[in-house]
């Protein structure tokens, strides 16, 4: 008989490494890229703190909540925040603006200059973490 448990929450240190390398990989950005992932880390904190943080796939910044709430990927020209479960969340205000395409996850794409709803922003992270929290 197999049982779907929960996955185990990262060990304190392996939290604390994710954390480490997601601080390096702000100082290593050094631009406006690191500033916009900075911002958006503090939010995404802010509207959860019980928020885990992960390194995962070589090198991409992920928040947990029983479950990925979101990812922080750098690019030339865009700052990605694609939420693992994008499409199943309402987006109100129109954030999200990349891979709408997908039956799953939807991205926010954060350009050099532009200003995001924190509001709106936080109100994603809550219900991206209320949907973890269902079961099925």
């Amino acid at each position: 008989m197999t049982t779907n448990k929960p996955a185990s929450p990262p060990a304190a240190g392996q939290t604390e490494e994710a954390s480490r390398l997601i601080d390096a990989r702000i100082a290593d950005l050094g631009d406006w890229r690191g500033k916009t992932l900075s911002r958006m880390r503090k939010l995404i904190h802010k509207a959860e703190p019980d928020v885990v943080e992960t390194w995962k796939w070589r090198g991409v910044p992920v928040w947990e909540h029983n479950g990925i709430i979101c990812t922080g990927e750098t690019y030339k020209s865009v700052v990605k925040l694609t939420f693992h479960k994008g499409a199943s969340l309402e987006d109100p205000s129109g954030l999200f603006n990349s891979s709408l395409e997908g039956n799953a996850r939807r991205a926010i794409d954060i350009r050099e200059g532009e200003e995001l709803d924190e509001a709106a922003f936080a109100a994603l992270i809550r219900a991206a973490v209320a949907l973890n929290g269902e079961k099925g």
